[in-house]
Parts: C-alpha cells; sequence; structure tokens
C-alpha cells in the first residue's frame, strides 16, 4: 500500500483508539478478583475493534480477518502503544492459541474459531502445565485414548490462566504411551462446555484467582478436535510456546515504552525523593533497561513482519522483561518504603500486589532458567547444558 494509504490508515487507528481506548483499566484487583468483569471489557474492546475493521489486520479475509499487510500491523501497535488497551485477558487467546489454529488447524477449525476469536466471540486458554510436570512440558499424563472415531481425554491440568472464563482450550496429551517422552503427544481443541470438564480456582497470594486447575474426566472429543496430526503434538506445543514468548516479550503495542520507570519517577517526585543520587541512578538504570528491551522487542516484531517464523530469539524480550519486572519490584519498595508492605485499607496496596504480580513473570510462559537455556544453545550456539540420563 502506498504511503497515503498508511497514513489514512493511521489516522482511523487514532480515531478508534481516542474514542474507545483512552483512560485506564476499570477494575482492580480486589473488585474483581476473578478477572470476569475484566473480560467483559476486553470482548466490549476487540468487538468494537472488529466491526471498525481493526482486528485480525494480517488474518486472510477467508478466516475474517482483514488481510492486509504487516506496515499495516505496526502502524496498529505503534498508534495502540499510547493508550492502555484492555484487552490483557485476551492475550493468550489471541496471542498464544489463535496463531496455532492459524498454523496447524484444519480450514474447517479455521472458520470455526478464528473470526470468533478475532471479534471476542471466543476465548481461548492454553492447558499445558500439570502437576509434578513444572516446566517439563513434554512430561504430561493426560491421556488421550481412541474412541471410535473420536477421542477420550483424561487427567488434570494446573495454572491454566482464565480457563473460568473461556469457552475453549488448546489441550496437550498423551495419546501413545508407549512412544518417547516427546511422541506420542497430540493437541487438542476442548469445547469448555462438554461434559466431564470441571475447572477449580487457585487461589493467589496477591488475592487474584485468575489461575486454575482443570479436570477432565472421560471428555468426550470429535475427530476434527485434534490440531495437528496425531503423535506429532510436540511440535505444535513448541510452536505454541514461540508464539507465547513472541506474545509475552512483544506486547501488544509497538514504539519505545518504559512505563515502569515513568511510574515510579513520578511517584519519587510525589515524594520529594528525586533528589537522591543513588536512586535517581537506579531509575535511569531501570528506564534503559526498558527501552533496549523495546528495542529488542521491536527487531523481533521486525523479523515475524518480514515472514520469518517464531524462533528462539523471542526469549529475549521475553527474559528480559521478567529482569526488569524484578528491578521494578524492588525499587517499588525503596521508593514507596513501609507504605507497600503495610497499608491503610483504601489505598497503597497496589504496590503490593504489583509486587507480588512481577515474581511470576519469572515463571509464567517458560521460567528464566530456561529463557537462558534457549538464548544460550539456540541464540548464542554455546554447548547443551548437562541433561540428566533419561
Amino acid at each position: 500500500m502506498s504511503p497515503p494509504d498508511l497514513d489514512a490508515f493511521r489516522g482511523q487507528c487514532r480515531a478508534f483508539l481516542e474514542q474507545h481506548a483512552a483512560g485506564s483499566a476499570p477494575y482492580g484487583l480486589e473488585e474483581d478478583p476473578r478477572g470476569g468483569a475484566a473480560l467483559t471489557v476486553a470482548r466490549d474492546f476487540q468487538h468494537k475493534r472488529f466491526d471498525a475493521g481493526l482486528a485480525g489486520l494480517t488474518i486472510p479475509r477467508e478466516y475474517g480477518g482483514q488481510g492486509l499487510g504487516p506496515d499495516h500491523e505496526r502502524v496498529w501497535r505503534e498508534e495502540a502503544g499510547r493508550y492502555h488497551l484492555m484487552t490483557e485477558e485476551l492475550s493468550i487467546s489471541l496471542g498464544n492459541c489463535l496463531p496455532v489454529i492459524l498454523e496447524f488447524g484444519t480450514d474447517i477449525q479455521k472458520r470455526r474459531h478464528v473470526q470468533a476469536a478475532i471479534s471476542g466471540r471466543q476465548v481461548f486458554c492454553q492447558l499445558f502445565s500439570e502437576p509434578e510436570a513444572g516446566s517439563d512440558v513434554a512430561s504430561v499424563r493426560t491421556r488421550a485414548t481412541p474412541d471410535g472415531d473420536g477421542w477420550r481425554v483424561t487427567g488434570q491440568k494446573v495454572w491454566t490462566t482464565l480457563a473460568h472464563v473461556a469457552e475453549y482450550g488448546i489441550v496437550l496429551a498423551r495419546t501413545d504411551p508407549s512412544a518417547s517422552k516427546h511422541g506420542g503427544l497430540t493437541m487438542f481443541i476442548v469445547d469448555f462446555h462438554q461434559a466431564g470438564v470441571e475447572i477449580r480456582p487457585i487461589h493467589q497470594i496477591d488475592g487474584g484467582m485468575h489461575f486454575n486447575e482443570v479436570f477432565f474426566d472421560d471428555v468426550v472429543l470429535d475427530a476434527d478436535a485434534v490440531i495437528g496430526p496425531v503423535g506429532e503434538g510436540w511440535r505444535v506445543a513448541t510452536a505454541m510456546m514461540r508464539h507465547q514468548r513472541v506474545a509475552r516479550g512483544t506486547g501488544q503495542a509497538s514504539g519505545i515504552l518504559h512505563e515502569h520507570a515513568d511510574r515510579l519517577i513520578a511517584e519519587a517526585r510525589a515524594r520529594g525523593r528525586n533528589e537522591d543520587p543513588p536512586l535517581r541512578q537506579e531509575l535511569a538504570a531501570l528506564y534503559t533497561a526498558e527501552v533496549c528491551r523495546s528495542l529488542v522487542a521491536l527487531r523481533t516484531r521486525a523479523a515475524l513482519d518480514a515472514g520469518q517464523p517464531p524462533g528462539p530469539g523471542g526469549s529475549l524480550p521475553k527474559l528480559a522483561g521478567a529482569l526488569i519486572g524484578a528491578r521494578f519490584r524492588d525499587l517499588a519498595f525503596e521508593v514507596v518504603g513501609p507504605e507497600a508492605v503495610a497499608w491503610e485499607a483504601d489505598s497503597g496496596g497496589d504496590w503490593a500486589r504489583d509486587a507480588l504480580f512481577m515474581v511470576s513473570l519469572s515463571i509464567s510462559g517458560g521460567t528464566s532458567e530456561i529463557q537462558r537455556n534457549i538464548i544460550g544453545e539456540r541464540v548464542l550456539e554455546l554447548p547443551r547444558e548437562p541433561r540428566s540420563p533419561g
């Protein structure tokens, strides 16, 4: 598309965002511990975005997208970076699950789910983690056994984000127990309204209940629930993890972002601590780290826009985000002081909740230790870490 067309598109994005995305998040954790109200806001925003022709920009038209090029996606992300988009609750659905359906799904699956997902009518969650498996995704025990032309799924998943508000889940299960650890796995799309699906909340230390245990008790699936070839679930799962790391590492907007540093700098000024030399140095270091992460994220996103599939480089911004979160947490306690630990009933608790949340960034989506291994072995091509036998 010619530059004038992109300019007109940028104006369309700005007008939409100014009307629908201006302002801050409408709900805090205390008012919405399970995220249901926030998801309602996210769905409404995403539906309006879809109606305006601004959702699924690079997705083919036959599946409900706009069929536009990467330049349009870049323009949207640049403009969106100036607003709070209120769609965090859709990040797994749109950032992890939707790309896998587009890459591995059948034509029927794409027509059934893609437009519904990008319009916010369907929400997906990702079900990998299991008790005693931790970050070892290939150690799944959930079983899927043949049942006529379909399958029966039995097992348990844990730490599943927003499963309680999702309509569908993408589930990794073992279909051939005799195969190797990374073989005999298959990925399925499961409708959570089916009999045999039970979802139980996990109460978090920050007061939220976004995570869940999910139990499958002889859940009957049709043959068309399989996504990707039977027995090649590990290949599909690793692709999903790459998409996840890119989504977590680059976020929903583009540009040079330094929102954590900006927030702490404003708080330091409000408390009269902005002239403290050691604190100024720490704040400057946080600002610099966020700028560097933004540049890495832009590079990662540019590679995707150029047609390169998500690769191990997606671990770089993901790891950087976790390290920035840890630095933000420590500096928040330094700037805010005791109010971040013991606060009045009507103020101060957000700092403590944010500090607790930052810990999760080094775990969710693959621990920082795993990200370092990926970067060392597959980006820097260093020798592999010694593996235990078996």
